[in-house]
């Protein structure tokens, strides 16, 4: 009966220190950028220019990676309905990864099953904010014509291209 305690030992050594084997968790952790206020400023300033130059008053929402609002204006004489439109346009863009014409489009082709996603806003004007091919946030514009809105977005997306 002793001798099973002392062949157990080894084994129960092994098992209770598995983390001795294992790289340090902080070389297994991903680096990303972050979409910080300042460069939502300058993003938002962007698509503003672009909606001032075509005679256009909307709203401009920015969002981080996480869906989550960072910076919010709107231009005199937007509508009141285009604040939460493109909040939901830029949230979208963000959670979804994918510019709002994307599920605007498949909306029109018929395909029903994207009014079922939570969250959604399947109207042009949310474009992905990216930084190669990562996404770091979303725009949401509203306040002109659908196409207008996604015209007025990419020119603030198109900021990180340079």
């Amino acid at each position: 009966m002793p001798r099973l305690p002392l062949l157990l030992a080894p084994l129960l050594l092994v098992l209770a220190t598995p983390a001795a084997a294992a790289p340090p968790l902080k070389t297994q952790l991903t680096q990303r950028s972050v979409l910080n206020l300042a460069a939502a400023k300058r993003i938002a300033a962007a698509a503003e220019d672009k909606a001032r130059a075509d005679g256009l008053n909307v709203a401009i929402a920015i969002v981080d990676e996480a869906g989550r609002l960072l910076h919010f204006q709107r231009m005199d004489g937007s509508p009141n309905s285009s604040v939460e439109v493109a909040i939901g346009k830029a949230v979208h863009a963000a959670n979804y990864r994918r510019d709002t014409a994307f599920h605007q489009k498949l909306l029109g082709n018929g395909n029903m099953v994207v009014l079922g996603l939570p969250g959604i806003t399947p109207i042009e004007g949310g474009v992905r904010l990216l930084l190669g091919e990562q996404v770091i946030g979303g725009i949401g514009v509203s306040g002109a014509q659908a196409a207008q809105d996604g015209a007025i977005a990419q020119a603030g997306a198109d900021l990180l291209r340079d």
